[in-house]
């Protein structure tokens, strides 16, 4: 018979895989649906972030989508060399710089955007809407206390 200790471990590593699929196979519907629209998943994801949460300082983008400085600097390269987003120093920062859709990229989002939340919408309809509201409670609760217990060097 397994220890507590060990059942809570093992209960622990089997959330984790389940997480992991689940995450991976809903993912399939985002991906899916921004190579249909041309985008690779990293592009339409900078995109997102900007239609959903307005302009964003490209540092704070990079960490809300958990990617390297210097692939969202080449992503919003090209955005930008697209049209479809605009780099703006910031008035009280200069060190800081805002991405912001342009009046295209909204454009292109306004198209997208309805897609993509039928997609993801579709990938999550075995869940009630109590349900959906439960899990996010518990995947934020799960995110914030491993947050704190995070090693300081990746704060």
């Amino acid at each position: 018979m397994l220890k507590l200790e060990e059942r809570g471990t093992e209960l622990s590593l089997h959330l984790y895989r389940v997480f992991s699929k689940s995450f991976k196979s809903v993912n399939e519907h985002a991906v899916t649906g921004s190579k249909i629209q041309g985008f690779n998943p990293t592009a339409f994801a900078v995109m997102e972030v900007l239609y959903y949460k307005g302009a964003q300082p490209i540092q704070q983008i990079g960490a809300k989508l958990l990617l390297q400085s210097g692939n969202v600097t080449y992503v919003i390269d090209k955005l930008e060399a697209a049209g479809y987003l605009r780099r703006t120093p910031s008035p009280r920062d200069r060190r800081v710089i805002y991405a912001d859709l342009t009046p295209q990229g909204r454009e292109l989002m306004d198209q997208l955007y309805p897609e993509f939340s039928d997609r993801i919408d579709y990938a999550l309809s075995g869940l009630t809407e109590e349900e959906k509201l439960i899990m996010i409670e518990l995947l934020k609760k799960m995110g914030r206390e491993a947050e704190k217990l995070a090693p300081q060097s990746r704060k």
